[in-house]
């Protein structure tokens, strides 16, 4: 299943250039020290924040400054613009009646990027 996602987990972009933060609203209602994400808290500039620059050639911004650049890749300001849900989630742990948000779920931009989670926001720690 792997390790349940909350605010603050690092993000990355497969075409975007730095890492970014997940942001949760406290709206789930899990009572922890950072609010628990589902697969709902996917909406762009809310829950995702931009990855720096953007290189990908389907992104408007980037093909119209790639075309000024006379087709030279000219990366832009990245605006994430994610329309669908994370997938798959976990449908057994639910948070907010939706399946809670788990580490190796994606999230795909409308560009062609693919958004994973590099680390959830949170540890498991084993004792011995």
């Amino acid at each position: 299943m792997g390790n349940i996602v909350c605010g603050g987990a690092m993000l990355q972009c497969t075409f975007g250039a730095a890492p970014s933060s997940l942001m949760v609203l406290p709206a789930n209602m899990v009572m922890t020290a950072m609010p628990i994400a589902n697969i709902m808290d996917n909406k762009p500039m809310v829950n995702i924040l931009p990855f720096g620059m953007c290189n990908s050639p389907s992104n408007p911004m980037v093909a119209a400054a790639t075309a000024a650049a006379l087709g030279v890749l000219t990366p832009m300001p990245c605006i994430p613009v994610t329309a669908a849900p994370w997938v798959p989630g976990a449908p057994t742990v639910l948070v907010a009646n939706m399946p809670a948000l788990n580490n190796s779920s994606k999230c795909m931009c409308n560009w062609g990027g693919v958004i994973s989670v590099g680390q959830p926001g949170q540890m498991t720690i084993q004792v011995p």
